[in-house]
């Protein structure tokens, strides 16, 4: 998969991208990443690239002809194209965000600075506005960042365990159960013993249980949106008797 970045801030993706899992992908050429600064495609020798807003208002706005250029430039780098603005106005980013975005051949993500980019950049080049949260940050490269490192993971070779993806919060619809390792005791307490017994059946149940319930707590708006198997109910149902007693 191709991924092209457009940023005022080039050093700060391609730097970040570097380690762990992802550097890890980019190393084996699981993925491709090129970042392009549209201060380059600038109409002003300085490579000053905001004006004020027209109807007044406070700050800055990022000119649309640069951004409109680098656009263009990586679009050329493949036949299917998707660009995606980082914007707190744009669609909430999720899990199933993250697998609608892991099938497109070749993600363009452009970054905003200031008080945001001229309307024509949106009206001509974009696919979709996407937003991480209902906060808002200094730059779009912190989101895009975490668009990246969400939807490269989930790409086939670029994990180990190939299962890890499938046992992720969010995949299924629930945050993760707990998780332990070595060792069985200690001063902060022990491993519970169902997870020790060697019975499969048992620890799946266990730690479905164990999902539900800290969704249940953490996220109860993701169980309203959830279709429960019968298993799922009947586990709900037995939280809920215990919370009770």
């Amino acid at each position: 998969m191709r991924f092209d970045v457009i940023s005022l801030f080039p050093d700060l993706i391609e730097k970040a991208l570097k380690h762990g899992i992802t550097g890890r992908a980019l190393k084996n050429s699981k993925v491709i990443l090129e970042t392009l600064d549209p201060r380059s495609f600038a109409n002003k020798p300085d490579g000053r690239l905001d004006d004020r807003p027209y109807g007044g208002g406070s700050g800055m706005v990022m000119q649309a002809s640069p951004l409109i250029k680098a656009i263009k430039k990586a679009k050329k780098n493949s036949k299917n194209p998707y660009v995606v603005y980082m914007s707190p106005q744009g669609k909430i980013f999720d899990q199933n965000k993250v697998k609608e975005f892991a099938k497109k051949e070749h993600l363009i993500i452009v970054c905003g600075r200031y008080e945001g980019i001229d309307q024509r950049v949106l009206d001509t080049e974009i696919d979709e506005e996407c937003s991480i949260g209902e906060f808002i940050l200094s730059g779009g490269e912190i989101p895009a960042l975490v668009i990246l490192d969400a939807v490269i993971r989930t790409l086939e070779g670029v994990l180990g365990d190939p299962l890890s993806v499938l046992n992720d919060t969010f995949n299924n619809g629930l945050l993760k159960y707990p998780q332990y390792t070595r060792p069985e005791n200690s001063p902060y307490g022990n491993v519970p013993s169902i997870l020790l017994s060697g019975n499969h059946e048992e620890i799946k149940r266990w730690q479905l249980k164990q999902s539900l319930a800290k969704t249940q707590n953490n996220r109860p708006d993701l169980l309203k949106n959830k279709v429960l198997t019968q298993v799922e109910k009947e586990l709900l149902e037995e939280i809920i008797r215990e919370e009770k007693d």
